[in-house]
């Protein structure tokens, strides 16, 4: 279906749920996964409109969550369906992840944040147990169970994209024996409750304090353990030790509430569910980054070895996995995926100097006098400005931003111009070379070019730390303001 017709199916939903016909259909900014989705409104009601053509996963999410929201438990309502045209309507949660609380707090781990996380845990142990009971597993997708077929598929993933492509050496079939040893042992432990697969902090909303669960449509049968060690050494959120441990303990409490629980045993299995959850990060990774060449995989990459680093240390398992740990060991004594030292590009005499233009009125002239640098052509990326509503906003807007990331391939086009830009500001840092131009150009000078250069700013100030002077030449001849 084409954006418009995605539209309309969603639209005509909407109209049949409410009685109304939607003021604003506005696609939200894009999530890892192939599903589109939007916010519909009209007259103070509201809805997320989701558009996905897999059947099946559309069956398991609107299932797993009209047997949970009976329970009383934390996810979104289901409004209404259309499956033959692969859209549906859930309740809006609003904004606020879990995950925007770790990026507002940075560095630091503060109090609330901890507290929160202690409501998401009591909330994680009732989802797991109580909405497990009576719970339909034949509709998960693809596998009923987190059973070793499942866990081989990680361990691929992991060999082929992340192994083979990070030039980690390993014994093939030494590995494969390590991987079925492990994966039976893990088997061993309780794996009767509800697993989301995916537990972490993007994954949950925060609406008046309190957490709401979305996004377990890959749900299935399988340990306590594995969503929790997802959420605990989920790689970015880099949940201080103590804390950790501190949200371990609170855990335990309420699954204490609600059954009885070998506290040694937990913690032994825990560990090892940690480390099959890192493997699975790693090949996620791997494919997402080094095959795909998406810089935020990229970036996640050292928190993850940290992670695994922290197991080698100091877990202990009751069998023999010397391949595996041999692999492990070689991907934390690797420094390749260690990130630019910043304090480099901070104490530089470099000055990248980013503009946006419109081809109508031609490439910038580079003031600095040196001349040369990057100029890159985004009139090939689908144009917003075609379209009415986008038409008197600009690439700053939210609306004309999720337009750009869902709806065009403006997250490649990115990613080859970080390629090139990248390995130029290094060699420039390394040389004290004091200035570089990039340009990105458009029609109007007002959708693509704009989002372009604000988005490579972000980029560049993130990873090295250098001044970034950023003109949008056609605003501002507008009168528009930085």
């Amino acid at each position: 279906m084409s954006n418009t017709q995605i539209e309309a199916a969603l639209a005509d939903l909407f109209e049949q749920w409410s009685g109304q016909r939607p003021d604003l259909v506005l696609p939200l900014a894009p999530s890892g996964s192939p599903r589109i989705y939007y916010r519909l409104t009209a007259n103070g009601r509201a809805a997320i409109g989701t558009y996905n053509l897999d059947r099946k996963e559309n069956q398991a999410f609107i299932g797993f969550t009209k047997h949970f929201h009976a329970k009383g438990l934390p996810v979104p309502a289901i409004y209404a369906e259309d499956l033959d045209r692969s859209v549906y309507l859930q309740e809006d949660l609003g904004a606020t992840t879990l995950y925007s609380y770790l990026l507002q707090a940075g560095e630091q781990f503060p109090d609330y944040l901890v507290q929160l996380y202690k409501k998401v845990v009591e909330k994680l142990a009732l989802q797991q147990i109580r909405g497990g009971e009576g719970l339909d597993y034949s509709a998960c997708y693809p596998r009923p169970a987190f059973d070793k077929q499942s866990m081989l598929w990680d361990f691929n993933t992991f060999k082929y994209y992340f192994l083979k492509l990070a030039k980690i050496p390993f014994d093939e079939q030494a590995l494969e024996d390590d991987a079925h040893r492990f994966c039976e042992w893990l088997l061993t432990t309780d794996c009767s409750h509800f697993m989301f697969r995916d537990f972490q902090a993007r994954n949950i909303m925060i609406r008046g304090g309190e957490p709401y669960f979305i996004d377990y449509q890959g749900g299935r049968q399988g340990a306590l353990q594995y969503d929790l060690a997802s959420l605990l050494f989920q790689a970015k959120a880099n949940v201080p030790e103590a804390v950790r441990k501190e949200l371990l303990d609170h855990y335990l409490d309420t699954v204490s509430t609600l059954q009885p629980v070998d506290r040694t045993q937990f913690l032994q299995y825990f560990h090892g569910y940690v480390l099959i959850r890192s493997i699975q990060t790693f090949g996620t990774y791997g494919f997402r980054g080094l095959f795909e060449r998406k810089e935020h995989f990229i970036k996640s990459i050292p928190f993850a070895i940290r992670n695994v680093e922290w197991i080698l240390e100091n877990a202990h398992f009751p069998i023999e996995l010397p391949e595996l740990t041999k692999a492990l060991r070689a991907v934390v004594a690797s420094k390749k995926f260690e990130p630019f030292d910043r304090t480099k590009g901070v104490a530089s005499l470099l000055t990248v100097t980013i503009n946006s233009f419109s081809y109508k009125r031609g490439v910038p002239a580079d003031p600095s006098g040196h001349g040369g640098g990057f100029v890159f052509d985004c009139r090939s990326i689908h144009n917003p400005g075609l379209y009415e509503p986008y038409k008197k906003l600009t690439g700053r807007d939210e609306a004309v931003i999720n337009f750009l990331q869902l709806h065009s391939n403006m997250e490649e086009f990115l990613n080859q111009a970080y390629l090139l830009v990248d390995p130029a500001i290094e060699n420039y840092i390394e040389r004290s070379f004091t200035n570089l131009t990039v340009n990105f150009g458009c029609t109007g000078g007002q959708h693509r070019s704009v989002y372009s250069a604000d988005q490579l700013a972000k980029h560049i100030q993130e990873k090295y730390g250098v001044k970034v002077a950023v003109t949008h030449t056609e605003q501002e001849l507008k009168g528009w303001k930085n």
